[in-house]
């Protein structure tokens, strides 16, 4: 957290130490990443009103479960259930809005990186698969999400977990409009394939 916070304690053997937030939205843990100021705090507070938990803000300890093919996630005991947010300072979550909006700790399922949105980026406009990445050998989902001002990203973090559990039960909605449109002789590839031939 900012300045004048306690510093977390180091990891124990084992352990990782991420910048971010972790979040349990209907029963998934949404490890949430991007560069400081991007909204991670706010989102974390508007998912909480939805009813979602809060497990960690700013520093989120991972730990190898499982026999090391899965993770769980909490925050450092000195600032567990505190949250920064910029002009109103520390808050505590299980104060403002009770002890079941938030978890000591959850599993780690699915990585949301928040990025600035910028006007010469390319986001995913198809997804028909899921990028990975490893967080001590355990590869987990991610999306990238683009913030806006005014754009609510609470919206799309839900959404975003929404499909990935459709996906996970066999529900691939991208990939179904593919089969379709290939049915009909298009494909939803070309799409991106033409924009960039355009570049």
């Amino acid at each position: 957290m900012g300045t004048g916070t306690p510093s977390p304690s180091e990891p124990g053997p084992g352990d990782a130490q991420r910048h971010g937030s972790l979040v349990e939205v209907r029963g998934t843990g949404v490890l949430l990443l991007g560069p400081s100021g991007v909204g991670k705090s706010e989102c974390v507070i508007e998912l909480v009103r939805r009813g979602h938990r809060m497990v960690a803000d700013d520093v989120v300890r991972l730990r190898l479960v499982d026999d090391g093919t899965a993770l769980r996630g909490r925050a450092p005991e000195n600032i567990r259930h505190y949250i920064e947010l910029r002009g109103l300072g520390l808050l505590c979550v299980a104060d403002l809005f009770g002890p079941e909006s938030v978890l000591e700790e959850s599993s780690v399922d699915f990585v949301c990186r928040l990025v600035p949105w910028r006007a010469d980026r390319e986001y995913e406009r198809i997804g028909l698969e899921r990028p990975r990445e490893e967080f001590l050998g355990v590869s987990l989902p991610v999306v990238t999400l683009p913030v806006q001002a005014a754009h609510n990203v609470a919206n799309l973090v839900e959404l975003g977990v929404r499909d990935w559990v459709l996906r996970r039960d066999g529900v691939h909605a991208a990939r179904r409009l593919d089969e379709r449109l290939r049915d009909e002789g298009g494909m939803l590839e070309s799409r991106d394939e033409g924009r960039e031939e355009r570049r």
